[in-house]
C-alpha cells in the first residue's frame, strides 16, 4: 500500500454529508459497507482527488467500518488516488490491445515530455501519468482516460496536442457523479 506524506485538510462539510446519507440510504442498515465505493468516489471528488490515510479514518468512522476495510478497497482499485496528483491524470491503458499499438511507447514518449516518470506529478502540479489496466476500449488502441474522457487511436502528435489544449485550460474535466 502507498502512502503519501502529503498533508490534507478534511472537509466533510453540510453538502457531503447530505450526499453520503443519501448513498447510505440505498442500503440496509446493517449493510451500510455496501456504499463504500460510491462514497469514496463522493469524498475523493470533494478533496483534491486523493485520499489521506487520515481521510480513509473518516470515511470508515462514517460508515462504522474498520479503518483496514477502507484502505483494502482504496489500495485495489487505480480509481482511488493515495496521494497528490495533478490537475490533469492521464491514465495510459497497459493491457494487450493497448500494448500491443504501442500505449506504453506513449506513456513514456509522454512523461519525458513532461519530465516526470510513470506514478510521478510535474512540478507545476498540472500533470500526473499513471499506467492502468484495462479500460474497456480495445478497438480503439491505443488509448488513455482523462477524466471521465476517453482519448483514442493516440499518436505522439494527439498527446502533444492534449497536452497543449491542457495548458491552454481547454480540456474540462467532468467529476464523476454517482447516481442511483
Amino acid at each position: 500500500m502507498e502512502i503519501s506524506n502529503a498533508k490534507q485538510v478534511i472537509n466533510i462539510d453540510a453538502a457531503l454529508t447530505a450526499r453520503i446519507d443519501e448513498l447510505l440510504s440505498h442500503y440496509p442498515a446493517d449493510k451500510r459497507k455496501s456504499a463504500l465505493l460510491p462514497i469514496l468516489h463522493e469524498v475523493q471528488d470533494a478533496h483534491d482527488n486523493w485520499l489521506s490515510i487520515e481521510l480513509q479514518d473518516k470515511v470508515a468512522e462514517i460508515i462504522g467500518i474498520k479503518p483496514i476495510e477502507v484502505y483494502e478497497v482504496v489500495s485495489f482499485y487505480t480509481m482511488y488516488n493515495q496521494k497528490p496528483i495533478g490537475k490533469y491524470m492521464f491514465e495510459f491503458c497497459r493491457t494487450s490491445c493497448c500494448a500491443i499499438r504501442g500505449s506504453e511507447d506513449l506513456m513514456e514518449y509522454t512523461c519525458n515530455k513532461l519530465g516526470v516518470k510513470e506514478g510521478e506529478t510535474t512540478a507545476d502540479g498540472l500533470f500526473t501519468v499513471v499506467g492502468v489496466e484495462c479500460l474497456g476500449a480495445c478497438g480503439y488502441a491505443p488509448m488513455l482516460q482523462l477524466g471521465d474522457h476517453y482519448k483514442e487511436h493516440l499518436t505522439k502528435d494527439k498527446v502533444d496536442a492534449l497536452i497543449d489544449d491542457c495548458r491552454a485550460g481547454k480540456v474540462e474535466l467532468h467529476k464523476l457523479t454517482i447516481t442511483e
